[in-house]
This record gives C-alpha cells, structure tokens and sequence, in this order.
C-alpha cells in the first residue's frame, strides 16, 4: 500500500516547491491548481552524483472519473461512502512531466468549481486514483488531515483539520528526523499559497501574507516540512471589503 507519508518525504527529500492557487469570482465560481515543483539545484544537493544517472520519463493527463470508468467493476464494490469521497474527485484533472532528460519534475493537480465547497482534497487526488486502479481500500490510507475551503461572498476560509491525532504524532516523529538529516544541505522547500479574489481585501487572519498593490490578492508561504507537520498552521481566513 502506497502510504500517504512515503508520498511527504518524497517531496521532502526531492525539494519540491508546492503552490496552492485560487481564482475566486464574484458569483463563487472559480478554479484551483495545486503544482508541486522539484526544485533541481537543491536536489542535486541530495542525489549527488545519481543526479546524472536518473532515467525516468512520464507525460500523462487524466480525469479521475476515467479511473471510476476504466475500473468501474472495482468501483461498483465500493460502500456507498468510499463512493461518495471518489466522486467528489470526478472533476479533478491531474497533469504529471517527469523527464530526467530535460530534468523537469512537476505534477498539476487542477479543478474547476461554481462552489468552493465543492472542490476536493486535492492532496489525496493521486493516492485516491491508485485505489481505484489497485484495489485497495480507503481505510488503509493513513491520512491524518483534511483540506477544504468556503466562500460566502465576503468571507474566504482555508480550513485544515486533523483527523488522526496518533498518526500525526507519528508523522511528526518522523519528520524531526528528516529534518535533521537534510538540514545541513541548502534546500529549497517552499508551500505557497496564492489566492485571487473578486474585491478587494479588507483582513488576513495571517500576519504573513503579503496582499497586492490593488488588495484583491495574497501570497502566503511557509516552510514546506513545516506546514507537513502543522498542517493546521496554514488555516486562513481573508475578509474582503
């Protein structure tokens, strides 16, 4: 079983930049593309000389509901609620370049909404699409947050919640050791968020976030292992004029 935190260190170990942008119109529509981007110069720092030697080449685009599709005999024996939690993910595209030749390592994981309540955990989009593929049960997934959003207009909320206490300890546990173990190397490993809105800002619950000259936009960023081990610490709420 693919399990959530291999995925974590990967992108740890990989230094991977992950940007979370949001496009927020008047009427509540809009579009999010969550991008995680190995950063080469600061994983040359970790392969060492195996950075010549990786051959790995991927270029594909799919639509998760293709995966209920293609394995629909599978997907037909899921419980009424593990088909419920797929189907929310029907409408998120997923874009993954892998190319060790041209040294481009970057997945897209998008979704169009008329409601932001309606966007997916898109941080679980690719383990969902391999049990679909595999087989394996939801219940082996070892997830321990969630990730959702709401508008109404004037207020926009991030909202992070832990939904595993005992394993978010462990995964904190285990990422103290990652970080002491890639602290001596000059890495870049950023989680950015980047969000538009249709009027202009009048409040950041975040200190942090830096708002644009017209106030109708926000960049945030944090430390990518550290926002993997808080993950709560990246709630947000933005009131707008």
């Amino acid at each position: 079983m693919k399990k959530i935190f291999f995925a974590f260190s990967i992108i740890i170990f990989q230094s991977c930049q992950v940007t979370e942008t949001i496009h927020l119109h008047t009427d509540g529509s809009g579009s999010i593309l969550l991008e995680m981007l190995r950063d080469e110069q600061s994983y040359q720092f970790i392969a060492g000389e195996n950075y010549s030697k990786e051959e790995e080449y991927q270029d594909a685009t799919y639509i998760f509901q293709d995966y209920a599709k293609k394995y629909r005999e599978t997907f037909a024996k899921l419980t009424p609620f593990e088909k419920s939690v797929y189907e929310k993910h029907f409408p998120v595209e997923v874009k993954i370049k892998k190319s060790s030749y041209e040294k481009e390592f970057r997945t897209q994981i998008s979704q169009q909404f008329k409601t932001i309540s309606d966007v997916a955990d898109l941080y679980k989009t690719e383990n969902y699409a391999d049990n679909i593929q595999n087989n394996y049960a939801l219940s082996a997934e070892e997830h321990y947050y969630s990730v959702a959003f709401s508008f109404d207009g004037t207020r926009f909320h991030r909202i992070v919640k832990i939904t595993d206490p005992v394993e978010l300890k462990k995964q904190q546990d285990e990422l103290a050791t990652i970080k002491e173990r890639i602290s001596k190397f000059p890495l870049k490993q950023s989680f950015e968020l980047r969000y538009y809105f249709p009027k202009p800002i009048q409040s950041v619950s975040n200190p942090k976030a830096s708002i644009s000259a017209d106030k109708k936009s926000l960049v945030l960023t944090f430390s990518l292992i550290e926002a993997v081990t808080n993950p709560e610490s990246t709630n947000l709420e933005v009131i707008l004029q």
